[in-house]
């Protein structure tokens, strides 16, 4: 019966943190499908269909590239992501002609 406990306490740890990681994949798609049908909207201005659906195909793309990955990768990639709108951000502040 011990067996029986400890084994159904490795599962639900297991499942959980497996659950999780892969909410904080979709989130990190959301926010990048968000970001990819933002700037396509301002360049080619189109509707709101299109809109969902770049951000749908950037979920699922990164959900499927992210399948094998751990926290630790997850989290390297945010930061990279982080670190890359940080450059653009500042990029387009000190932009010549702006």
């Amino acid at each position: 019966m011990s067996q029986f406990i400890e084994d159904l306490h490795y599962r639900i740890k297991t499942s959980s943190s497996s659950l999780l990681l892969s909410f904080v994949k979709i989130f990190i798609g959301l926010v990048l499908g968000l970001t990819f049908a933002m700037i396509g909207q301002q360049m080619v201005n189109y509707g709101d269909l299109s809109f969902l659906l770049v951000t749908v195909i950037t979920i699922a793309t990164l959900y499927r590239i992210a399948r094998g990955w751990k926290w630790s990768a997850v989290f390297v990639f945010a930061l990279v992501c982080v670190l890359i709108g940080l450059l653009l951000k500042m990029y387009i502040m000190v932009a010549p002609g702006a």
